[in-house]
């Protein structure tokens, strides 16, 4: 039984989760008195690890923003729509995040692109990637006030371009000004082959070039984000309305 003392100091080393394995392992009687010392000691170094590893994945959750902080790839409702449910449980491992893939999940308004983006953003948190969801109307106006406030732009740059995975919503929902256009070409010149990106929106791709003010910035930000995607197409079913007619589905 460790003495309060030797508690003290593992608190002061900011390891209070072995504290409460090793109190735990006290707890459990017979069942670990029989067990050698590195036995007991690998128990409680794992029981420590899981605890960090889920204390950490929440601190990532909540810090990136999720429109649908609840969403989650497994309770999500699959039948009777376009998507499908093993290709979604595939990308649940986060191996496009490995080889720097984009996301684009197009559909209509209400067919649950967000919903489905939060999900995947979700469980890239769990498995301790850095993610931010924003909606585009927020970011362009982050990177605006930058620009109006005298704020050093180019850190804010940066800050969008270093998160593991980024997720825009309601992308080209509007069209962009050509300063708009110039910063993200800036953030997806520095995410290119290094980062992913996740698009959510009801713009056809072959409608993304006019909409970014067609010239060279826009075929540029295409060739950054297209040429090595994985499109979604989440179909027609109005999701809001579906679970509204089906409530003990929600």
């Amino acid at each position: 039984m460790i003495n309060d003392e030797t508690k003290r100091k593992l608190r002061e080393m900011a390891m209070d989760p072995l504290i409460k394995a090793l109190e735990n392992q006290e707890a459990g009687g017979d069942t670990y008195l029989v067990m050698s010392f590195d036995e007991r000691l690998n128990l409680a170094v794992d029981e420590c690890y899981t605890q960090k590893h889920v204390e950490r994945a929440k601190r990532l959750i909540q810090g990136a923003k999720f429109r649908y902080p609840s969403a989650d790839v497994n309770t999500m409702y699959y039948e009777n729509r376009s998507i499908n449910r093993n290709e979604i449980l595939a990308l649940a491992n986060c191996s496009y995040i490995l080889k720097n893939t984009n996301l684009i999940i197009n559909g209509y308004t209400g067919c649950g692109k967000t919903h489905l983006a939060c999900a995947l953003g979700k469980e890239a948190c769990r498995r301790l990637y850095r993610v931010r969801y924003f909606r585009m109307p927020e970011l362009l106006e982050m990177l605006n006030i930058a620009v109006q406030t005298g704020y050093n732009l180019s850190k804010t740059v940066k800050k969008l371009a270093n998160y593991d995975l980024l997720i825009i919503d309601e992308w080209l929902a509007d069209n962009p000004s050509d300063q708009e256009v110039k910063y993200l070409l800036e953030i997806f010149e520095k995410r290119y082959d290094t980062h992913p990106t996740i698009f959510c929106t009801q713009r056809k791709v072959s409608d993304w070039h006019i909409r970014l003010g067609g010239g060279i910035m826009a075929d540029a930000i295409l060739d950054r984000i297209v040429h090595n995607s994985i499109t979604i197409d989440t179909g027609e079913t109005n999701m809001r309305e579906f679970l509204v007619a089906h409530p003990t589905l929600a």
